[in-house]
């Protein structure tokens, strides 16, 4: 791989997990020269990987003034998750119906996982696994853009460290909810774990729109989401 993009990567890495764990504050405004230096970097794979959170949804690109780091409301989040609903139930009851021995072993690995991480009580391990599984059930459907479409959508949600873990349920309740949807992938349910996940999606939207709107003094809908229901 060549060395430009193997340094844009780690750019991009590092970029990404300061501004979810909020070392890059909401609202604040960095150059594409500050940034390099910092990072001992030159210039390009900067550029390159801010373009990339920009994709994401991160950060803007402010012409002549550099890179402002995003906040974000009510509005983001349900768009987020009006979109993950779309993407990840039926990948779901695609990972129910055609899911392959080898997902099968995938997901349960990742449930063992995050049981221990639970017990640690480790929320970045937690984090990272719970990604990894739901990135799987939608890798069932063999579209790697599909994935990495939901990689960066959960990418805007946890800037600033947004998360309902710990804040409006705790990592344990959280757990809970990947069991039985795994579960129904493993007994073939393409019903049950479109379902499950449905209500897993909607759960967690519903409970990060109302954390947000304390904060900003948004509204948050009523009846969501109402319009993606089956």
């Amino acid at each position: 791989m060549p060395a430009r993009v193997s340094t844009t990567d780690r750019v991009h890495s590092q970029l990404r997990e300061e501004i979810v764990s909020g070392e890059l504050t909401g609202g604040s405004l960095h150059s594409i020269y500050g940034l390099a230096d910092r990072l001992n970097v030159s210039r390009t794979p900067v550029r390159d990987a801010v373009l990339r959170l920009a994709d994401a949804g991160m950060v803007t690109i402010e012409r002549n003034r550099g890179v402002r780091i995003r906040g974000i409301g009510v509005h983001d989040i349900r768009e987020v998750f009006e979109a993950r609903l779309l993407l990840e139930v039926p990948t779901a009851a695609h990972a129910a119906r055609f899911g392959s021995d080898e997902l099968l072993h995938q997901l349960d690995e990742r449930v063992k996982g995050l049981t221990g991480a639970v017990q640690q009580h480790d929320e970045r391990e937690f984090v990272r696994l719970d990604r990894e599984l739901h990135r799987a059930i939608v890798l069932s459907a063999g579209n790697e853009r599909l994935a990495d479409l939901v990689e960066s959508l959960r990418d805007t949600t946890q800037a600033y460290g947004v998360s309902t873990i710990d804040r409006s349920r705790s990592i344990r309740e959280v757990h809970v909810e990947h069991v039985p949807i795994v579960d129904a992938i493993r007994a073939r349910d393409a019903d049950a774990a479109a379902s499950l996940m449905r209500d897993h999606l909607t759960t967690t939207a519903l409970l990060l729109m109302r954390q947000v709107a304390a904060s900003t003094g948004e509204a948050t809908p009523d009846a969501w989401p109402s319009r993606f229901a089956p």
